[in-house]
């Protein structure tokens, strides 16, 4: 057990930041943003000193471990730690706080209360974020899984697009049903357990004997929950809706963090507590997981909307990710838990690149830019670098870790591994066509009597033809826009140096998950397939 309560520290933080944020008469809009950048780096700083604690050679499963009694009537401890893969992601959330909010510097333009309150809830994320992954208490878990919900329901329903209500009660539907079919399960393998004030721990509840047809209901209570929350399809469409309405900060954080809670959900709860059952479900899940790869990415080339197209390219990476999980061998697990790093920076570099031409052009549809390279050529450098990020070009980060599934999938799975491979050919037609339309081609003429840029109509028109809302002027014609600015340059600077230096050099991020992967193949009984190919001719005698 660590002498410094790290993890606590790393949610006290921030929750404390955001209460000052929303609560504290006289703070005004401008001092808010800087307090809950300032807030989101010290607690980043108060991560990197937690990491320098953690051991890559401890024996030990969980390492920072606190516990202290919470309802001991329940069996309901307060207990947090952390093995490699929850570190990892951990950090992934503490990195990615203070960029997106440095990106959403000028999101809610009216100030005020309004603009106080829109940080103070993306600062209210980090403690969420950070105790979903660190629980090691089941119930304690579950609590942060739909703590969660709550900030991000407000962030999309109150500053999202013109349909973010739908879109913001679509995403609280979807993740209050998961919740509850989980909730369901974490009562009934309590029930399956020892008992007692600490009932609820995972390390309790590993290698529990039960008939499998309770193990298998209660594996399919949990999974269903995490399948939602990654998203796999069928239960999927909750995202494409929530990522497009949302700010790019938000859909950041939600993308890039929030959904991997389903991803690790699988493999700390599904298979650590379920092995046979796991086992059991392998078929169908890695179909679903085929089908979301190839799935994802067929929607995501028919899309006009650049949000909604990488929310559909999300869809197909975590169907690589899911796969990696459920192939069962060494390669394949550590592709996929280095894929959820991964994913979650490329990702944030999309998104938030996406936006900032967004808010120039002031239109999401791809159809409305073309030519934009000549106009802002450093957003199109760094937007090509995000997008060759994202279909896993070799050198770039994504690479690694889908090299990594596809060949571990192919020692046990060969024809899951040919499908999915055929998902880097379609990544490439999604990524290089989104490219092409927004970013190739004539340059538009610039008015420099506009004072704002014109508002495309939403005629089902080409974009050569359809007109700005004056009928003055063609769409081509645009205000004078300004390429990446500083603020933007701070924001996309860190994600494309861990895109490239994990892309080159992935050996510190691959030490820190391989034992926490070895030691999750353990727990379900899961070995490597023995090479099939014969043993090669020496051309000695016999």
């Amino acid at each position: 057990m660590s002498t410094m309560p790290w993890l606590t520290l790393l949610m006290v933080v921030p929750l404390l930041g955001a209460a000052v944020v929303a609560l504290v008469p006289g703070v005004s809009a401008r001092l808010a943003k800087q307090l809950a950048l300032g807030v989101s780096l010290l607690t980043l700083a108060l991560g990197i000193a937690a990491a320098t604690q953690f051991s890559t050679t401890s024996s030990e499963q969980f390492q920072l471990t606190e516990q202290h009694e919470w309802i001991p009537q329940l069996g309901v401890s307060y207990a947090l730690g952390v093995d490699g893969i929850s570190l990892a992601l951990i950090l992934l959330a503490l990195v990615l706080t203070p960029i997106c909010i440095l990106a959403a510097w000028d999101d809610v333009p009216e100030g005020g209360r309004r603009e106080r309150t829109y940080f103070a809830l993306l600062l209210l994320l980090l403690p969420f974020m950070v105790g979903v992954f660190a629980a090691t208490d089941v119930f304690l878990f579950y609590v942060f899984f739909e703590a969660m919900l709550i900030p991000v329901y407000f962030l999309i329903g109150s500053f999202g697009g013109p349909r973010r209500q739908y879109a913001a009660m679509k995403f609280l539907l979807f993740g209050l049903a998961g919740g509850l079919i989980m909730l369901v399960a974490v009562i009934g393998v309590y029930l399956q357990g020892p008992g007692g004030s600490d009932g609820f721990l995972v390390e309790r509840l590993t290698g529990l004997s039960m008939d499998a047809t309770t193990e298998r209901w209660l594996f399919l209570g949990f999974f269903i929950a995490f399948a939602i929350k990654a998203p796999m399809v069928p239960g999927h469409t909750w995202l494409p809706d929530a990522a497009a309405e949302a700010k790019p900060a938000v859909a950041t954080l939600l993308v890039g963090v929030l959904d991997k809670v389903g991803t690790y959900g699988m493999i700390r709860f599904c298979l650590q507590l379920f092995p046979e059952a796991s086992k059991w479900a392998t078929p169908v899940v890695i179909t679903l997981a085929i089908i979301s790869i190839i799935y994802g990415a067929i929607l995501a080339i028919g899309q006009s909307d650049i949000m909604r197209l990488i929310a559909f390219t999300s869809v197909s990476h975590f169907g690589y990710i899911v796969l990696g999980i459920f192939a069962f061998t060494s390669t394949a697990q550590a592709g996929a838990n280095l894929y959820m790093i991964n994913h979650g920076f490329s990702t944030a570099a999309l998104f938030l690149i996406a936006g900032m031409l967004v808010a120039r052009r002031r239109s999401k549809r791809m159809d409305d830019f073309g030519g934009w390279q000549r106009v802002t050529p450093g957003i199109a450098g760094v937007f090509l670098i995000a997008g060759l990020s994202g279909l896993a070009l070799p050198g770039l980060s994504s690479f690694i870790s889908e090299f990594l599934v596809i060949t571990g999938t192919f020692q046990r799975y060969p024809a899951a591994g040919a499908f999915a491979a055929l998902g880097l050919v379609l990544a490439a037609l999604y990524i290089m066509l989104m490219y092409k339309r927004m970013m190739t081609g004539p340059a538009p003429t610039v008015d420099p009597e506009l004072t704002e840029m014109p508002v495309p109509q939403d005629a089902p028109f080409t974009s050569a033809v359809r007109a700005d809302l004056d009928a003055d002027r063609p769409v081509r014609t645009i205000a004078p826009v300004k390429d990446i600015t500083l603020r933007e340059k701070l924001v996309v600077a860190p994600l494309i140096a861990v895109i490239l230096v994990l892309g080159f050099y992935p050996k510190p991020a691959l030490d820190l998950l391989n034992p926490a992967v070895e030691r999750t193949l353990q727990l379900v009984g899961a070995t490597d397939p023995a090479p099939t190919a014969p043993a090669a001719d020496t051309g000695s005698d016999h």
